[in-house]
């Protein structure tokens, strides 16, 4: 998320709830942390996404919203199914992948997500039960995967939830702030020379990475909340058209129900990043629910990919001394940016490009979000820029090399 700060009530209320143990989804009661996100002042309604309806409908099909990059189109169908409901969910994503190829034939890709209808809370509420990617070239193995033929590697079931732990310890003090660092006056202070040095000099210092030196000829760019199905293919391929690679900021619960799409950035040479397991504001919580956000994100990203987790952005770009010093404990370098268009506020496509191109510099660091439409859209026209420009659009960890590089 921006710069901008807001009202922690509802994010706090949500958090009253239990967390739930990494590798398994959250427990199906009640709000969960994270589920409520502020909403920035300025913000736009977003156009509604073009839909689908399959004719004759399945009664479990929630709705198909699809999307195009310019180049490929992708369909996300959301399935609704009770408790009584068949407990193999592979037959029915079959039936919605293979009707949704038949109902539009420019599409590249259906992504089927499965939800218990009596816990649905949108993308942000309890995991689903069931995820899958089916690219319209794999469809047929995903038929026979439907039937236990064979093995697919672009589906996940939801293991059995797990025991939960309620939040303890101390909430840490915040009785000073600017530009998203809480704390106590003293430790503003410090804060605020630490900030100029690291923005002084560039590259990583203290733990914290605000920009790149203005001598390297590239800039990180990198997206937030990731993965999301439907807009997750289409900013991959994307990057790929255009030979850029990013690091991507996930969310862990995210990451956790779509790892195949962890493995899709990798593959393309991208980074992996961390952005807490429910997507909430760190400062104002016990250190043991801030250590088990990046530790939880931390293990579901190394699970999936094998590799370890360098880079931490917090939602909100709100931090603390805590937070900072948890961070580096886990082995994280806390990052920010100095280019935040506000791509999830809607502001138009021209408003959006024209941000993009007049902040963009050498050692820059690009706050984009993965399902943010209006970025999609000026994506690769904001690629070309800085490729006309001299600029080479890089991940996080590739900026950090070329700029210790050049001291």
């Amino acid at each position: 998320m921006s710069r901008f700060r807001f009202s922690a009530v509802l994010v706090l209320g949500a958090l009253s709830q239990p967390f739930a143990t990494p590798q398994n989804p959250p427990p199906l009661v009640g709000p969960l942390p994270g589920q409520v996100q502020p909403v920035a002042p300025g913000t736009r309604r977003a156009p509604s996404l073009p839909q689908l309806r399959l004719v004759p409908p399945i009664r479990e099909v929630d709705k198909i919203e699809y999307l195009s990059n310019g180049f490929i189109e992708v369909a996300s169908a959301i399935v609704l199914v009770g408790a009584d409901a068949r407990k193999d969910w592979r037959p029915l994503a079959a039936e919605v992948a293979r009707r949704t190829f038949d109902a539009r034939s420019s599409l590249e890709e259906v992504d089927v997500t499965i939800y218990d209808k009596a816990s649905y809370g949108g993308f942000g509420g309890p995991l689903p039960i069931f995820t899958a990617s089916v690219p319209r070239a794999r469809l047929n193995d995903f038929l026979r995967f439907s039937i236990g033929e064979r093995p697919y590697d672009r589906a996940w079931t939801a293991p059995p939830a797990a025991k939960t732990f309620k939040m303890t310890g101390a909430v840490e003090p915040t009785n000073a702030a600017v530009r998203g660092f809480l704390g106590e006056r003293a430790d503003l202070v410090k804060q605020q020379i630490d900030r100029a040095v690291a923005q002084f000099r560039g590259g990583e210092h203290g733990g914290m990475f605000f920009k790149g030196s203005s001598r390297v000829r590239a800039a990180a760019l990198t997206f937030d909340d990731a993965p999301h199905p439907m807009y997750m293919p289409l900013v991959l391929d994307l990057l790929r058209r255009e030979n850029v690679q990013a690091t991507f900021f996930v969310i862990g619960r995210n990451a956790e129900a779509y790892p195949y799409f962890i493995h899709d950035m990798i593959e393309g040479g991208h980074e992996v990043g961390n952005h807490t397991y429910h997507h909430v504001r760190l400062p104002r919580l016990p250190d043991a629910t801030v250590r088990s956000e990046l530790q939880m994100t931390n293990d579901v990203v190394q699970r999936i990919t094998g590799l370890p987790v360098r880079y931490f952005r917090p939602p909100g770009g709100e931090y603390s001394v805590k937070t900072l010093q948890i961070a580096r404990q886990l082995g994280l370098t806390t990052t920010f940016w100095t280019d935040d268009p506000a791509d999830f506020t809607n502001p138009g496509q021209t408003v959006l490009e024209s941000r993009l191109v007049r902040r963009l510099r050498p050692g820059g660091l690009v706050l984009l979000h993965d399902n943010a439409p209006e970025g999609l859209a000026v994506l690769a026209r904001f690629a070309r820029v800085a490729e006309t420009r001299g600029i080479s659009l890089v991940t996080v960890g590739q900026l950090a090399e070329q700029d210790r590089a050049v001291r």
